[in-house]
């Protein structure tokens, strides 16, 4: 994966605003936040354009992770969740193992860019300087979680382009 001059730009901005203080947040917090917003947009554009590559059987079996968790939260899910369990029930466990390792890794760093929006909501909220350096380094957290999810997914797509259907397995 190469380096994303948005994130590599927002990395180097929130390591400064780490030191800044309240009146220094409050002025340069939009700044701050389109920073965040391009780096996220830029992450989000590389990360689907990855899984845009992928080969049939690991989207499968991705969609099917996907599908399986929007049922946990909605029942009303079932049909969707069922027609990704068929799509995939035929695809290699290997691939279904890579799958989970990857959906496990996209949710953590979705979790710690969720985790450092609250950060920055409570800080400007409580005018808290102490709180948005904290949502600072959670951001930069959550950056380096994403671009980690990416690089296993670009390296997964590779590593299982010869992978078939376990029903096509010689």
């Amino acid at each position: 994966m190469h380096k994303l001059p948005p994130v590599e730009d927002a990395k180097a901005l929130f390591h400064v605003a780490k030191d800044w203080s309240v009146w220094r947040w409050l002025t340069e917090k939009k700044r701050a936040r389109a920073t965040a917003d391009r780096a996220n947009e830029a992450l989000d554009a590389l990360d689907r354009q990855i899984k845009d590559s992928w080969h049939e059987p690991l989207k499968a079996a991705y969609r099917e992770l996907e599908a399986e968790e929007a049922f946990e939260n909605d029942p009303q899910t079932k049909a969707a969740f069922e027609a990704a369990q068929e799509a995939a029930k035929d695809v290699d466990p290997t691939i279904k193992a890579a799958a989970r390792r990857m959906r496990e890794a996209d949710n953590e760093a979705y979790n710690a860019r969720m985790d450092a929006e609250d950060i920055f909501d409570e800080a400007d909220r409580r005018l808290s300087s102490s709180l948005a350096r904290k949502g600072a380094q959670r951001a930069i957290e959550s950056w380096e979680l994403k671009e980690s999810a990416i690089r296993m997914s670009e390296s997964a797509g590779k590593s299982h382009k010869g992978h078939k259907h376990a029903e096509t397995a010689p």
